[in-house]
């Protein structure tokens, strides 16, 4: 089993929520997972299921290049390993439309969007590599309890 039922409904739900903080209404800091992740503490979402969306997808890196570590770290300490990963993977399997790819054709179309001088630029560059490793990982292990 890679998660346990509870925390593949954590994972689920942050999946679903995890780019909230790209809406307009919402941005305080201009970091989203950041701005999502207490914006839906706001509105009462589980703690274990912002924890997720702030730390989603390389943010501890992009905090790092952003200067906001400190501020993500006091806010939401880093959620389950594991979980993480299956997040992450979710994210980079899915593109911006929702259609299925790969972790390779999501990465790219990241980086498509952005100038090379945005932080989510440099960060997604410099993860690239591990990004791919936690692809190909999350998605064997899917297989192998299949």
């Amino acid at each position: 089993m890679l998660l346990s039922s509870s925390d593949a409904e954590l994972v689920t739900a942050a999946a679903w929520l995890h780019d909230v903080g790209y809406s307009p209404d919402l941005v305080q800091t201009g970091f989203h997972p950041l701005d999502g992740a207490r914006w839906l503490r706001t509105k009462g979402v589980a703690e274990s299921v912002c924890r997720l969306v702030a730390w989603h997808t390389s943010a501890f890196a992009e905090a790092t290049e952003r200067g906001m570590t400190n501020l993500l770290l006091a806010e939401f300490p880093r959620p389950d390993e594991k979980s993480l990963r299956v997040l992450t993977w979710a994210d980079l399997t899915s593109s911006a439309t929702g259609q299925p790819c790969t972790v390779e054709e999501r990465v790219a179309e990241i980086l498509a969007r952005y100038p090379s001088h945005s932080p989510v630029y440099r960060t997604i560059t410099a993860a690239r590599a591990e990004l791919t490793r936690i692809g190909s990982e999350v998605g064997q292990a899917i297989r192998s309890t299949k």
